[in-house]
């Protein structure tokens, strides 16, 4: 839900470009990486909803072979996220979102392992 929100604000004009997609456009980002930002949040929140409803938490209730799979792929996601965020020169992304990625990875692992 984090994600989405940021993402959200990003899409919306925040002035957060340093801290999003490799931290190369200081302040608002361009009209491209904004609409990017826009579809993110889509992508995030229907990602939560399945992690929930795998917890047993969710709104809605989704066949358990999506939630399992694609909570698997939300892990795999994290860890991806993780390293690109570790490696990236935007000091907000390495110290910011990369150990949150990190955290991210970790806990939607012991969701996906229920």
């Amino acid at each position: 839900m984090v994600i989405a929100i940021f993402q959200l604000a990003l899409a919306l004009g925040a002035p957060f470009g340093s801290a999003a997609w490799g931290g190369k456009y200081p302040g608002k980002l361009p009209r491209q990486l904004r609409i990017s930002s826009a579809v993110a949040v889509v992508v995030w929140l229907i990602l939560a909803i399945v992690v929930l409803a795998r917890a047993g938490l969710g709104p809605i209730a989704l066949p358990e072979g999506l939630t399992y799979w694609a909570t698997w792929g939300v892990v795999l996601l994290s860890i991806v996220g993780a390293v690109v965020n570790f490696a990236s020169s935007s000091r907000y992304e390495r110290f910011g979102w990369g150990p949150f990625a990190a955290l991210l990875a970790v806990l939607t692992l012991i969701v996906a392992l229920s």
